[in-house]
C-alpha cells in the first residue's frame, strides 16, 4: 500500500510557495506544474492571500479567456476567493464582458486604468499591461508564464516589485512569426519563454513543482510523465479504477469505432489506425473517422464515473484536437455539432474535458517537420482528458520518425530543450501500440 497522499503532497508544496511569497526574501517565485495540477487554483489562492495584505495586486494572463476565467474565480458567486474586495478587469477598447462576469457587482471593467479606481486586484493580458505606464504594484502574479515571451515580461517588469510565476513547462512554447536567429544563445533571447530567461539570469530564485495532476487519470500518469516531464514527473490524484466510462447501449455491430471506444473506456487510451498512406493535410478519411468517433460516443450515451460522482458525457464534455486550422474547419464541418469543442492545440491549452479525440499531427505525412514534432503540441493534445484520449492516425508514424531523426541545429549558449519532440512522439506511439485498433 502506497503512503502517497495526493492532497497532502499538493498542500505541502502550496504552503511552501505561499511562505516564500510572504517572506519577501525573493524578487520572484516560480511554480512548475504538470497538466491539471491546479495552476489556476494556486493563482486564485495566492491572489486571495496577497489581497489581504492591503497592497494592490496585478495579475497577468496571456489571453482574454484566461483573464475572464480568473475574474470569475476571484469574484464569481461560486468561488468568491476575495469576497467583498474590488476586482478590476482591464480590457481593450470595445471589449464586451461575457455574461459570466458582466453582472458581478464587485467587478469593474474598463479599458482605462484610472477609471477602475484602486481595486484590490487588477487583471489584464500581458499585451494590455504593456501599455500601462507610471503605475506600480508591490505584487504581481503571472499565469501561464511559460507561454509568455521574455520580451513581453521585460515590457511589464517595471510595473511590479515582486512576482509569482506559474506555468506548465511541458506545453507549447511562446509563438512568434519573427525569425530569431540573431538572438539565439543570448541569455536575454526575447523569443524564449519568460521563465526560461528569468531563471537564466536569476538562478537563485526558488522553483517549486506541483506534484499532482488532478485532471489526468491514473492511466495517463506514466506515459504523459515519461514523454513530456521525464526529469520531474508527477502523480495522478486518482488511483487505479477510480475513474471509468460506461455506455448505455451496446455497439452498432462489431465496428472498429465501437471497439476502440470500448477499449479506451477500459484503459483510458485508444488508437484508431487507418491504412498507411500519404495524404493531404485535411485527410478526408481521417477527418471522417474522428467525427464518427465523437458521434458514436454521444449516440451510445457515455457516463463518466469518478470522484465527482456519475455524470453524463455530454457534447460540452468532449473535445477534438488537431494541429492546423484547416483541419479544425474540416472536422467541424464533418461533425456538424457546434456543442463539441473542435480546435487547435494552441487554443485547447488550459482546458479540460472528459473525453478527447485527436487527429495525430504526423498522420499521413511524408516528413516530420519541427512544427509537427513540437513536444508541447502533442502534450496539449494528449493531456486534456479526465477519462480517455482516443487518437486517429494512419499507420507508419514510427517509421516516419525513424526516417526523420531529430536534426535541429545546436546553438552555442542556447539551453537544450527537453523534452525532445522526436523522443516524446516515439514514447507516445510506443505506448499507443498496445491500444491500437485497426480500421
Amino acid at each position: 500500500m502506497s503512503d502517497f497522499n495526493p492532497a497532502a503532497q499538493a498542500e505541502q508544496v502550496i504552503t511552501a510557495v505561499l511562505a516564500d511569497l510572504r517572506s519577501g526574501a525573493h524578487r520572484g517565485v516560480v511554480v512548475d506544474s504538470p497538466p491539471g495540477a491546479g495552476k489556476s487554483t494556486l493563482v486564485v489562492r495566492a491572489a486571495a492571500e496577497l489581497a489581504t495584505t492591503g497592497d494592490p495586486l496585478m495579475i497577468v494572463a496571456q489571453t482574454n479567456e484566461q483573464v475572464d476565467d480568473l475574474v470569475e474565480r476571484l469574484a464569481g458567486p461560486l468561488h468568491a476567493a476575495v469576497p467583498g474586495a474590488r476586482v478590476g478587469r482591464l480590457s481593450r477598447k470595445g471589449y464586451e464582458a461575457p455574461a459570466r462576469i458582466a453582472g458581478l457587482a464587485n467587478v469593474d471593467v474598463d479599458s482605462d486604468l484610472a477609471a477602475l479606481g484602486r481595486p484590490a486586484v487588477t487583471i489584464a493580458t500581458a499585451a494590455k499591461w504593456a501599455h500601462v505606464k507610471d503605475h506600480a504594484w508591490r505584487w504581481a502574479i503571472v499565469d501561464e508564464a511559460y507561454q509568455m515571451r521574455s520580451d513581453a515580461l521585460l515590457a511589464i517588469a517595471p510595473r511590479f516589485e515582486r512576482a509569482l510565476f506559474v506555468g506548465d513547462p511541458g506545453q507549447l512554447d511562446p509563438f512568434s512569426i519573427v525569425e530569431n536567429d540573431r538572438w539565439r544563445g543570448l541569455s536575454w533571447d526575447p523569443m524564449q519563454s519568460a521563465v526560461s530567461v528569468l531563471l537564466r539570469n536569476n538562478p537563485e530564485l526558488p522553483v517549486h513543482r506541483l506534484p499532482v495532476s488532478w485532471r489526468l487519470p491514473h492511466t495517463a500518469e506514466k506515459v504523459v510523465a515519461a514523454a513530456f516531464y521525464p526529469y520531474t514527473g508527477f502523480q495522478s490524484g486518482t488511483g487505479p479504477g477510480e475513474r471509468r466510462l460506461t455506455f448505455a447501449t451496446k455497439g452498432f455491430g462489431d465496428t472498429s469505432y465501437d471497439r476502440v471506444l470500448e477499449h479506451a473506456a477500459q484503459t483510458g487510451w485508444g488508437l484508431l489506425e487507418l491504412p498507411a498512406r500519404h495524404t493531404m493535410r485535411t485527410d478526408a478519411e481521417a477527418v471522417s473517422a474522428v467525427a464518427e468517433l465523437a458521434r458514436r460516443l454521444l449516440q451510445r450515451g457515455a457516463t463518466a464515473h469518478s470522484e465527482r460522482g456519475e455524470q453524463a458525457v455530454t457534447a460540452q464534455r468532449i473535445a477534438i484536437g488537431a494541429a492546423h486550422r484547416d483541419q479544425v474547419a474540416a472536422l467541424r464541418a464533418a461533425l456538424g455539432n457546434d456543442e463539441v469543442t473542435v480546435d487547435t492545440a494552441n487554443r485547447l491549452q488550459g482546458r479540460e474535458y472528459d473525453v478527447v479525440f485527436v487527429l495525430h499531427p504526423l498522420s499521413g505525412r511524408r516528413d516530420a517537420t519541427a512544427f509537427h514534432l513540437e513536444a508541447g503540441r502533442l502534450c496539449v493534445l494528449a493531456s486534456r482528458h479526465r477519462h480517455a484520449c482516443v487518437m486517429v492516425a494512419r499507420a507508419g508514424i514510427r517509421e516516419l520518425l525513424d526516417a526523420h531523426p531529430s536534426s535541429e541545429p545546436v546553438h552555442l549558449g542556447e539551453p537544450v530543450k527537453f523534452p525532445d519532440g522526436w523522443a516524446a512522439n516515439q514514447t507516445v506511439m510506443a505506448h499507443l501500440e498496445s491500444h491500437r485498433v485497426r480500421a
